[in-house]
């Protein structure tokens, strides 16, 4: 039998050898210096579990490499389990890593026996949350590529997924947040030529914009303060792959200059450098915003925005995704229940109820509140209350009048929640207009702020 295979991130050599050699009767154990080639060896090796020592080149005193790291190890493998490593006097900075996504935190010294229980339990846990990649990526016609629906537009999404990956031309996804623009991006990728190659993903208005071209472009040695070594940006690292460049929309007039001169002639130049590098990188954008606004109020360049949209693919919302709703909350409480090692099933109301609720927050809002429900139901039925949603059931027996105006003002409210009452916004998410919104929210008695 294969032994499970690890990665230990540390930038002391001592310390990367002494763990390796008391690992290694077990573990099939692999090891990694820098930020750097750990995405490598993780791109190579597909280890399950990774020891990463926040202290990292080129600023082993601070934790700021140590984090970059931990998020572009799970943008890389989200199923990946990540035992952070801290200095003795560093708890703080174990606890926000798990906030992030580590799976767990040690402070040095490390004990190997209590590390040996950790990584035999998070080995464990990948394995069962497995479950979940092998339930969306099975051959059943209502999955494509790890995305699940079957729903006239998401069959239309599929067909375009598969259009544009038999060519290199750039992509921009166009939907709410958490309607899968990510997943939609991996598909894509996975189906190209470029499938075997790097997948690089960055969030564009997750990242300060004083760090943000240091990320995409690399810089030199001296660059900067702090930049004491030359670095690798995400285009460089997604060579021969591809670069997923998330809320697109948020990118500075400056970078967007900078990309936009990438995109022409694939050349880019690390902050800092006098050499142009060629860069074989295909782009995948995503925006949640309305970039024809953007253009017509100055925010964004018309002739970046041809360049990026070759092909745009929206994602529709989940509330426009008939029969899909249902089709995915049975997945995600599948995968949950192997996780949890139960046994779980929606009662009919909660059916009803997810049925029913608009969903705001698309397929992430429902992917949480399953996860939340199964955690928190105290018996093997899921009812609504678990999924934080008000039962079907409140509108029956109250006549066809009194339930209409119930969902309207449920839908005003939401949407005027969401949009942080902007009238404006909230009438063209309802799909009317904005003096129509002002008759509903005068005729549902729902108070202006």
């Amino acid at each position: 039998m294969d032994k499970p295979r690890i990665l230990i991130i540390d930038d002391d050599e001592d310390v990367r050898t002494q763990m390796k050699w008391a690992l290694n009767a077990d573990y099939d154990v692999h090891v990694a210096e820098d930020r750097r080639t750990a995405l490598e060896v993780l791109q190579r090796e597909k280890p399950g579990v990774v020891t990463l020592d926040l202290g990292l080149p080129p600023s082993p005193g601070d934790t700021g490499e140590g984090f970059l790291a931990l998020s572009d190890l799970l943008q890389m493998d989200p199923d990946l389990k990540v035992l952070v490593i801290t200095g003795r006097a560093q708890r703080e900075s174990g606890m926000e890593a798990i906030g992030l996504g580590a799976f767990d935190f040690f402070s040095k010294p490390v004990n190997i026996g209590e590390l040996r229980v950790v990584l035999d339990r998070a080995i464990h846990v990948q394995e069962l949350e497995r479950g979940r990649r092998e339930l969306l990526q099975t051959d059943d016609s209502d999955s494509f590529e790890g995305i699940i629906g079957k729903s006239p537009e998401m069959q239309a999404v599929f067909g375009a997924i598969e259009k544009v990956s038999k060519s290199d031309a750039a992509v921009l996804l166009v939907g709410e947040s958490g309607t899968g623009k990510e997943l939609a991006a991996r598909a894509i990728h996975q189906r190209s030529a470029r499938g075997l190659r790097p997948f690089i993903a960055i969030n564009c208005g997750a990242i300060p914009e004083t760090l943000l071209e240091s990320e995409l472009f690399g810089h030199e040695k001296g660059a900067f303060t702090g930049a004491h070594v030359q670095r690798q940006g995400r285009l460089e690292l997604a060579y021969g792959g591809t670069l997923f460049l998330d809320e697109i929309g948020e990118l500075s007039g400056p970078l967007q200059v900078k990309l936009l001169r990438f995109l022409q002639d694939h050349e880019i130049e690390r902050v800092g450098g006098r050499s142009r590098i060629h860069v074989d990188a295909r782009i995948i954008a995503a925006t949640n915003s309305d970039l024809t606004k953007a253009m017509a109020g100055g925010r964004f360049r018309e002739d970046l925005y041809y360049r990026l949209a070759v092909v745009v693919v929206p994602m529709p919302p989940l509330r426009q995704r008939q029969g899909d709703v249902q089709l995915l909350a049975q997945a995600f409480l599948q995968r949950e229940a192997k996780a949890q090692r139960k046994i779980l099933t929606f009662t009919l109301k909660a059916i009803r109820a997810m049925e029913t609720h608009g969903w705001p927050g698309n397929v992430r809002e429902l992917e949480n509140r399953i996860q939340r429900a199964a955690i928190m139901t105290e018996n093997s039925w899921v009812a609504p209350k678990d999924l934080g949603l008000s039962p079907y059931s409140n509108y029956e027996r109250q006549g066809l009048s009194k339930a209409r105006k119930a969902v309207e003002r449920q839908m005003v409210e939401a949407a005027l929640a969401r949009n942080k009452g902007n009238l404006t916004r909230a009438a063209a998410e309802l799909e009317i207009s904005r003096p129509s919104l002002y008759e509903l929210i005068d005729k549902l008695g729902i108070p202006r702020r």
